[in-house]
């Protein structure tokens, strides 16, 4: 009894401490929100896949197939196979890691285009009360945002509060690759903001793949914005336990998989980690090798950077692993740096990644303003975004030591 009290009053005291600094009644409320359902099984439609065998042979299973695998199955379909499964399944293709890119961008504009019809349908129902109509309404203009031209859709599931990752670029041809990593509140109905962009994980993908184009225009760049998990709402209990990382981590790795699979860049794909987004990848880190050449030879580590983090959920870089190369950066407004860097009882993501004593390479973030201004166009913090995911290493400023 008294270690469920201690741990009721430490969420408390990390969700307080958020509150306060970050100020308002929109935080406080934030802060009581209940706790969220991780999305850790495969997409509606992969039961009947698997019991699908009107191919004559088995479909592979979602939950368990490797990219690899994935890979080669969709490499044997007959086109008029591939048609079949797409249509009975969008939701399964589309979020195959391993799946080719653009059978998977046909899959999810039939997925989403479904759910836009049936939430349009639910828009329409009086018999539902008028708070769900609304948010039903909702839904289907988010969906009907994603089914503009032009745009690729990576991954679509509906369930819940909705995840949706979209690519930004040529990921086909791809030179230099970078993921996306958000933290609370990314989901379907924020994932493209108009009025303030760089609090969406599209207008961060945006804005990072326009710095590389300017910086390196010859240079053929994707970024991918993946909300392939259950994020935490506001600042509530969710925000600080490694609970939601702990399932995302594993659907990160395969999305890793899957590039691995259906790109080829010179190098291995950046990891760009903001806020709780910085815990999942401390908790993939470590199962994150060193890439190898189609010759065996090494052929780089992962770049991870983590900006606005609350920690990785160790207490220093050696602890990610050899297959990463650690970056971070916080500009002093960031309310995150109010935020207790400890770990007890499960609460809590360990040591400040921008900490002398954690191991990691420091970069500049000046201009940059607030736990979401990382990426506004003159920040340092964009400008070295864009030179590691170009891997122009020798360009990234480093942040000074203070003046006395």
């Amino acid at each position: 009894m008294r270690r469920r009290r201690w741990k009721r009053v430490l969420i408390g005291a990390f969700a307080g401490c958020a509150v306060l600094v970050d100020a308002g009644a929109a935080a406080a409320q934030a802060a009581a929100s209940t706790e969220q359902v991780a999305i850790a099984t495969p997409p509606a439609g992969s039961a009947a896949w698997v019991q699908d065998h009107s191919l004559g042979r088995a479909l592979p299973d979602p939950a368990t197939t490797s990219a690899g695998t994935v890979a080669a199955f969709f490499a044997s379909l007959k086109p008029a196979e591939l048609d079949r499964l797409l249509t009975e399944y969008p939701l399964v293709v589309g979020n195959f890691d391993g799946a080719p890119l653009d059978v998977r961008y046909r899959a999810n504009r039939l997925a989403v285009a479904a759910e836009r019809e049936r939430a349009r349908a639910r828009a329409a129902d009086h018999s539902l009360d008028s708070a769900e109509r609304a948010l039903a309404a909702s839904r289907a203009n988010d969906c009907d945002h994603l089914l503009q031209a032009g745009r690729q859709i990576l991954a679509f599931d509906p369930r819940g509060r909705g995840l949706v990752s979209e690519v930004f670029g040529d990921l086909a041809r791809a030179q230099r690759v970078s993921v996306l990593v958000p933290g609370s509140d990314a989901d379907l109905g924020h994932h493209d903001q108009a009025s303030e962009p760089l609090r969406s994980p599209a207008g961060m993908a945006r804005a990072l793949l326009a710095e590389e184009q300017r910086q390196a225009p010859g240079t053929v760049s994707a970024v991918v914005a993946w909300t392939g998990y259950v994020t935490p709402s506001g600042l509530g209990p969710d925000a600080v336990t490694s609970r939601l990382a702990d399932v995302a981590a594993p659907r990160l790795e395969r999305l890793l998989g899957g590039l691995k699979e259906t790109t080829a860049p010179t190098a291995p794909p950046a990891l760009f980690c903001h806020s709780y987004g910085s815990v999942v990848c401390g908790i993939a880190a470590p199962d994150i090798p060193p890439a190898t050449g189609a010759d065996g030879e090494p052929a780089g580590i992962t770049d991870v950077v983590v900006f606005g983090s609350p920690g990785m959920g160790v207490e220093s870089a050696a602890e990610l692993g050899g297959g990463v190369q650690v970056w971070a950066t916080r500009n002093p407004t960031d309310w995150i740096g109010n935020v207790p860097y400890l770990e007890f009882g499960g609460l809590g993501h360990g040591a400040d990644p921008t900490g002398g004593g954690f191991g990691a390479e420091e970069i500049s973030s000046a201009g940059a303003a607030g736990h979401n201004g990382y990426l506004a166009t003159g920040t340092h913090s964009l400008r070295n975004f864009a030179s590691i995911a170009l891997g122009h290493y020798r360009a990234v400023s480093h942040t000074l030591p203070a003046q006395s």
